[in-house]
């Protein structure tokens, strides 16, 4: 008998609230070792919750990217989108920690919010008009606003479920509040992502960075679908989810594991050909202070899905799905951990540095932090020698091998796993709470019968 409603079980309740206890474990080691500032602590808890929180964005985007096309393949399984999405009111309340850190000065994540550094930093005060309190508040308070449709959209879709035959009220409210969402988030998000993650790194800018940072989420949320749905089948739910469903989300996998390689080799190429200080030591930083995973990266998110994923074949076997699935999930939120450390660590240098503290292990051998900023003025005044003062500032942003900030340790892992099953945990709880499968859309049927 096909169940209709899903029910977390004891054991499944029991082993995500132990993930999440592990979490909590986890980070209270973190904040026990660490520095003067908590710099791993806190970046710990920025990745994940920007990474977390943007995986639920993607599941509400891309189900309106469905709706407003007019498309019937995902109907079966699309309340799987709509409780993901749901996990924003979470994201909601973790970056609102952030950003009251960020107005307090409770942490110091982000170069531009210590005083002392702008007032001796030409370009961060030149960046001020948009770097600042203010417009972090306003940017973190968009999360509600994608809540809000989230949940709307939610709200219309399960009433559709007691509509009578033939009618379309509700599913036409579902498609104008798909579509009014779609250019809100688009653009939203690049205002969301420039002051959570890359204005951690305040001298740098790229134009690219909001299509690259969205494309590591989308492909991550892919892969969570993928994993999320073969789960359930092997419990009995959802028998009518086919193949060909997971063929299709196979080669959306496949897909935009490609594109997100075309947009890291383009902002990559482009900053090197150009050759601007502000622009280059972001990545000369990372590819000389952490090779191992700027190569990773690249093969984890890139080669590694392109070449298994290739054969037509492996896009309809649950074993590769699975395997590929959870690389890929690891190696974009890898991807985020190394958006985010580098930058947070010269951040806690610098800032050490000019209130005179010293960090247990956290500072360069010779006692005087780094000092990008100025190499970076220098290159772009004299406008040469700009690879070589890039160089120099690379040398001092991280000397030497440091867990939680070189590679991911043991406390990063166990807070991902803490983030990743209260996720899982309030993902099912809110699938618990409607019909799996949407019995009046009426693009149910296409979706029953999707063949590719």
């Amino acid at each position: 008998m096909q169940m209709t409603t899903y029910t977390v079980s004891n054991k499944q309740r029991n082993l995500l609230l132990a993930g999440i206890v592990v979490g909590f474990i986890s980070m209270a080691l973190t904040w026990m070792n660490d520095d003067a500032l908590h710099t791993r602590f806190w970046t710990n808890f920025l990745h994940n919750s920007v990474f977390f929180t943007g995986i639920s964005l993607m599941a509400v985007f891309f189900y309106s990217v469905c709706t407003t096309a007019w498309g019937g393949w995902h109907i079966v399984f699309k309340r799987v989108w709509e409780s993901m999405g749901m996990f924003l009111v979470v994201g909601l309340g973790l970056m609102a920690i952030i950003a009251v850190g960020t107005v307090f000065d409770i942490h110091h994540l982000y170069h531009w919010a210590d005083q002392a550094s702008v007032e001796s930093d030409k370009i961060l005060q030149h960046k001020s008009s948009f770097l600042n309190n203010f417009w972090y508040t306003i940017s973190t308070g968009i999360v509600a606003v994608w809540m809000f449709f989230a949940y709307k959209i939610r709200k219309v879709s399960i009433q559709e479920d007691a509509v009578r035959d033939k009618d379309y009220k509700q599913h036409f409210k579902n498609r104008f509040w798909t579509a009014t969402f779609l250019p809100i988030a688009g653009f939203s998000v690049c205002l969301v992502i420039w002051q959570w993650v890359m204005s951690i790194d305040a001298h740098w800018y790229s134009t690219m960075f909001a299509w690259y940072s969205g494309a590591s989420l989308f492909v991550s949320m892919i892969a969570m679908t993928i994993l999320i749905l073969i789960f359930m089948k092997s419990k009995g739910y959802y028998p009518n989810v086919s193949l060909e469903h997971f063929h299709d989300l196979g080669k959306f996998m496949f897909g935009f594991s490609v594109f997100w390689t075309y947009l890291w080799f383009s902002q990559y190429m482009l900053i090197w050909y150009a050759n601007v200080g502000e622009e280059t030591v972001y990545f000369k930083t990372r590819q000389d202070q952490y090779p191992i995973l700027f190569y990773a990266n690249l093969v984890i998110n890139f080669v590694l899905p392109f070449l298994i994923l290739m054969r037509n074949d492996t896009k309809r076997k649950f074993g590769t799905l699975i395997f590929v699935g959870l690389l890929v999930i690891f190696g974009h939120w890898l991807d985020f951990f190394l958006m985010i450390k580098p930058g947070a660590l010269h951040t806690a240098h610098e800032v050490l540095g000019h209130h005179g503290g010293h960090s247990s292990g956290h500072m360069p051998p010779d006692g005087h932090g780094s000092n990008a900023a100025t190499l970076v003025k220098e290159a772009t005044d004299h406008g040469e020698g700009a690879a070589h003062a890039v160089a120099g500032a690379g040398h001092h942003a991280v000397s030497s091998f440091e867990v939680g900030f070189s590679l991911p340790g043991f406390l990063e892992i166990g807070t991902m796993i803490g983030f990743l099953c209260a996720f899982l945990y309030f993902f099912y709880v809110t699938l618990g709470k409607s019909n799996l499968v949407p019995k009046n859309d009426p693009y149910l049927s296409e979706s029953l019968h999707h063949h590719v």
